[in-house]
Protein backbone atom coordinates (compact mmCIF):
# COMPACT_ATOMS: atom_id res chain seq x y z
CA UNK A 1 0.00 0.00 0.00
CA UNK A 2 1.25 3.21 -0.99
CA UNK A 3 1.13 6.46 1.82
CA UNK A 4 -2.14 7.92 0.47
CA UNK A 5 -3.72 4.33 0.63
CA UNK A 6 -2.63 4.09 3.76
CA UNK A 7 -4.07 6.93 4.81
CA UNK A 8 -7.34 6.43 3.24
CA UNK A 9 -7.64 3.05 5.68
CA UNK A 10 -6.96 4.51 8.67
CA UNK A 11 -9.63 7.82 8.38
CA UNK A 12 -11.94 4.76 7.09
CA UNK A 13 -11.34 2.42 9.89
CA UNK A 14 -12.55 5.49 12.61
CA UNK A 15 -15.61 5.03 14.04
CA UNK A 16 -18.33 8.03 12.77
CA UNK A 17 -18.17 10.97 13.92
CA UNK A 18 -14.38 10.70 14.31
CA UNK A 19 -14.06 9.30 10.92
CA UNK A 20 -15.95 12.41 9.38
CA UNK A 21 -13.49 15.03 11.41
CA UNK A 22 -10.54 13.13 10.09
CA UNK A 23 -11.39 13.22 6.81
CA UNK A 24 -12.38 17.01 6.90
CA UNK A 25 -8.92 18.02 9.01
CA UNK A 26 -7.21 15.82 6.25
CA UNK A 27 -8.58 17.74 3.44
CA UNK A 28 -8.11 21.48 5.46
CA UNK A 29 -4.51 20.74 6.16
CA UNK A 30 -3.88 19.25 2.21
CA UNK A 31 -5.56 23.04 1.11
CA UNK A 32 -2.93 24.87 3.44
CA UNK A 33 -0.60 23.35 1.54
CA UNK A 34 -1.58 21.66 -1.28
CA UNK A 35 2.16 19.79 -2.61
CA UNK A 36 3.62 18.81 1.14
CA UNK A 37 5.12 15.61 1.40
CA UNK A 38 2.54 12.85 3.51
CA UNK A 39 3.74 10.52 6.07
CA UNK A 40 1.76 7.38 7.86
CA UNK A 41 3.37 6.42 10.61
CA UNK A 42 1.67 3.30 11.93
CA UNK A 43 2.77 3.57 15.29
CA UNK A 44 5.00 0.75 15.52
CA UNK A 45 7.94 -0.39 16.65
CA UNK A 46 10.81 -2.24 14.71
CA UNK A 47 9.56 -5.58 16.32
CA UNK A 48 5.71 -4.49 15.49
CA UNK A 49 4.77 -3.71 19.01
CA UNK A 50 2.67 -0.68 18.85
CA UNK A 51 4.17 2.50 20.77
CA UNK A 52 1.79 4.88 20.17
CA UNK A 53 -1.39 5.92 18.06
CA UNK A 54 -1.29 5.88 14.41
CA UNK A 55 -0.41 9.62 12.58
CA UNK A 56 -0.97 11.41 9.40
CA UNK A 57 1.99 13.57 8.65
CA UNK A 58 1.79 16.49 6.54
CA UNK A 59 5.33 18.43 5.28
CA UNK A 60 8.94 17.61 6.18
CA UNK A 61 11.92 19.27 8.11
CA UNK A 62 14.95 18.07 9.52
CA UNK A 63 15.73 17.53 12.73
CA UNK A 64 19.56 17.54 14.08
CA UNK A 65 20.78 15.83 16.79
CA UNK A 66 23.42 16.62 19.11
CA UNK A 67 25.66 13.75 18.16
CA UNK A 68 25.37 15.47 14.57
CA UNK A 69 23.61 13.29 12.82
CA UNK A 70 19.59 14.20 11.92
CA UNK A 71 16.73 12.87 10.10
CA UNK A 72 13.45 13.94 8.11
CA UNK A 73 10.14 14.13 9.67
CA UNK A 74 6.68 15.75 9.42
CA UNK A 75 5.57 19.16 10.40
CA UNK A 76 2.36 18.70 11.24
CA UNK A 77 0.76 15.63 12.05
CA UNK A 78 -3.11 14.25 13.06
CA UNK A 79 -3.98 11.26 15.10
CA UNK A 80 -6.68 9.44 16.45
CA UNK A 81 -6.95 8.88 20.05
CA UNK A 82 -9.67 7.52 22.65
CA UNK A 83 -11.09 11.15 23.33
CA UNK A 84 -11.04 12.90 20.26
CA UNK A 85 -8.63 14.50 17.56
CA UNK A 86 -4.64 15.02 18.03
CA UNK A 87 -3.15 17.76 15.72
CA UNK A 88 0.84 18.03 16.29
CA UNK A 89 3.06 21.25 15.12
CA UNK A 90 6.22 19.88 15.42
CA UNK A 91 9.94 22.07 15.52
CA UNK A 92 8.48 24.94 17.58
CA UNK A 93 11.37 25.98 19.52
CA UNK A 94 8.76 27.80 21.75
CA UNK A 95 7.29 25.71 24.17
CA UNK A 96 4.97 28.05 25.11
CA UNK A 97 4.08 30.05 21.77
CA UNK A 98 0.96 27.61 20.35
CA UNK A 99 -0.78 28.04 23.85
CA UNK A 100 -0.04 31.67 24.39
CA UNK A 101 -0.92 31.97 20.51
CA UNK A 102 -3.53 30.06 19.65
CA UNK A 103 -5.05 28.85 22.90
CA UNK A 104 -7.88 31.20 23.92
CA UNK A 105 -8.99 31.77 20.75
CA UNK A 106 -9.17 27.87 19.79
CA UNK A 107 -12.55 26.52 21.97
CA UNK A 108 -12.37 23.23 23.33
CA UNK A 109 -9.18 22.54 23.04
CA UNK A 110 -6.35 21.30 25.37
CA UNK A 111 -2.83 23.09 24.35
CA UNK A 112 0.71 21.71 24.87
CA UNK A 113 4.01 22.77 23.80
CA UNK A 114 3.29 20.74 20.26
CA UNK A 115 -0.04 19.38 20.43
CA UNK A 116 -3.92 21.02 20.35
CA UNK A 117 -6.11 18.20 21.10
CA UNK A 118 -10.03 18.21 21.08
CA UNK A 119 -12.95 16.03 21.05
CA UNK A 120 -14.67 16.99 17.70
CA UNK A 121 -14.07 19.85 15.21
CA UNK A 122 -17.75 21.49 16.00
CA UNK A 123 -15.90 22.31 19.42
CA UNK A 124 -13.11 24.29 18.04
CA UNK A 125 -12.29 27.62 15.79
CA UNK A 126 -11.05 25.83 12.58
CA UNK A 127 -9.77 29.46 11.72
CA UNK A 128 -7.98 29.39 14.38
CA UNK A 129 -6.43 25.96 14.23
CA UNK A 130 -5.72 26.34 10.18
CA UNK A 131 -3.64 29.71 11.36
CA UNK A 132 -1.31 27.16 14.31
CA UNK A 133 -0.99 24.68 11.49
CA UNK A 134 -0.35 27.79 8.44
CA UNK A 135 2.22 28.67 11.48
CA UNK A 136 3.55 25.28 11.71
CA UNK A 137 4.55 24.76 8.10
CA UNK A 138 5.92 28.62 7.56
CA UNK A 139 7.81 28.09 10.83
CA UNK A 140 9.92 25.20 9.15
CA UNK A 141 10.38 27.00 5.73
Amino acid sequence: MNVQEQIDTYIASQPEPKRIDMQALHQRILQVSPACKLWFNNGKNSEGKTIANPNIGYGFYTIKYADGTSREFYQIGISANTTGISVYILGIKDKTYLAQTYGKELGKASVTGYCIKFKMLKDINLDILEAAIRYGFEAQS
